[in-house]
């Protein structure tokens, strides 16, 4: 086997069902899980019916490219949300079965394992970044998203010399787990850096649909790229999806787009990968990118839960609502996996430790008058994912107001 499996950490839900396994949460009390971010909102009608309704093309072979009028649709979502003067659909883009798959997968067709390869990736972190990484044979380097700098990566402090190793730099905005959102100056320097050191920037944006202005919505690294003329998006690759966006995890459907030579490339990995997204999931696909009610209705359930359970928990603790995404990352009043077990056990409610996310590493704010240290920057918080009902929600936040108290 692969002595690059031995890497690995167990899953973060594997550490938590361990962590939970001794506890018996009262039975009195009907369990809330706010620890996976699985979307839980109804699907679009429309496209469960489109599914259904197109079932029989199941008996023909998909092509791994995808039905042109799939990349169109996506061409011309995309164009429209980032403001992007162009996006060629047949050489830019590329169905996915979703952002999960695709990064991995991208991240071996990426990686050149006979040079030393450094992937740069944010801490904490989606760990699929890490898992890629290790198994394309690449080293990790973990940039800390700290609480002083609102959870954004600390870009600044990365010396040079770890950007003349780094191949792929991943980067997540929306930002899972704080929800923070890289500005455009930010992606602008990235761009730059790119270019200067050749690497690749991939970036994983599957929750910029879920946002809370409605008059801004989170801008993308193609996005980024179209402000300073770079309508080729050299070095640049985007991941999204229809999971959160439209509640539709299930369907793993999802697209990257960007750079045409990476594209092609990875398009030749995947022809050998097998992975080719069924004909019906790509219908069905197409009419969930042309439609943006249900997307709006979706913004709207989050944006009334998000306010529903700051009401109640700002009393007893106050925390930031972010920019985008259906999370909450606040700081706990004891270790993280101790609040989590006691929110269990006392309260049956599944919150994610945040030092699951991440991993300890060096940090060091020079300009913060900080000395390094070893810290794992997501210790001492819960990733809360409001993804239950409005009422679910509602009473979780009143659960969790009572254990606060107890504290």
């Amino acid at each position: 086997m692969n002595p690059e499996l031995e890497k690995l950490h167990p899953y973060p839900f594997e550490k938590l069902a361990r962590l939970l396994q001794p506890h018996r949460p009262p039975a009195d009390l009907t369990p809330i899980a706010l620890s996976i971010g699985e979307p839980k909102h109804q699907p679009p009608a429309f496209a469960l019916q489109f599914m259904a309704d197109h079932l029989n093309e199941l008996s023909r072979y998909p092509t791994t490219k995808g039905l042109p009028e799939l990349r169109q649709a996506i061409g011309a979502w995309l164009q429209a949300r980032f403001k992007l003067r162009g996006i060629n659909p047949e050489h830019q883009v590329l169905p996915v079965n979703g952002t999960r798959e695709a990064l991995f997968s991208f991240t071996q067709a990426a990686i050149n394992s006979k040079q030393e390869a450094l992937v740069v990736c944010p801490n904490p972190f989606y760990q699929i970044y890490e898992g890629a990484a290790y198994l394309a044979g690449a080293q990790l380097f973990f940039t800390p998203c700290l609480d002083e700098l609102d959870g954004q990566p600390d870009f600044d402090t990365i010396p040079a010399e770890v950007w003349q190793q780094c191949q792929l730099l991943f980067i997540c905005s929306p930002g899972n787990p704080a929800g923070n959102v890289i500005p455009t100056p930010t992606l602008k320097k990235l761009i730059l850096l790119a270019d200067e050191f050749d690497f690749i920037i991939a970036s994983d944006e599957c929750y910029s649909e879920l946002y809370r202005d409605e008059a801004n919505p989170p801008v993308g690294l193609l996005q980024a790229c179209a402000d300073i003329g770079r309508h080729d998006y050299a070095r640049c690759v985007v991941f999204h999806s229809l999971s959160k966006r439209s509640n539709m995890p299930g369907m793993r459907s999802g697209f990257v787009a960007g750079d045409t030579n990476l594209i092609s490339s990875f398009l030749r990995y995947r022809t050998y990968h097998g992975c080719a997204m069924p004909i019906p999931t790509q219908l069905t696909s197409v009419a969930l990118w042309q439609d943006e009610s249900h997307v709006l209705n979706n913004r709207d359930l989050y944006r009334e839960k998000y306010q529903a359970v700051a009401n109640i928990l700002a009393p007893v603790w106050p925390m930031k609502t972010p920019e985008a995404s259906f999370y909450l990352w606040p700081k706990t009043p004891i270790p993280d996996d101790q609040f989590a077990a006691r929110a269990y056990a006392e309260q049956h409610i599944t919150l994610l430790p945040g030092r699951y996310l991440g991993r300890e590493a060096p940090t060091h704010r020079a300009d913060k008058g900080h000395s390094t240290a070893w810290v794992n920057p997501g210790a001492d918080h819960v990733r809360m994912a409001l993804v239950a009902t409005v009422a679910d929600c509602k009473e979780a936040a009143e659960r969790l107001k009572i254990l606060l108290h107890s504290l």
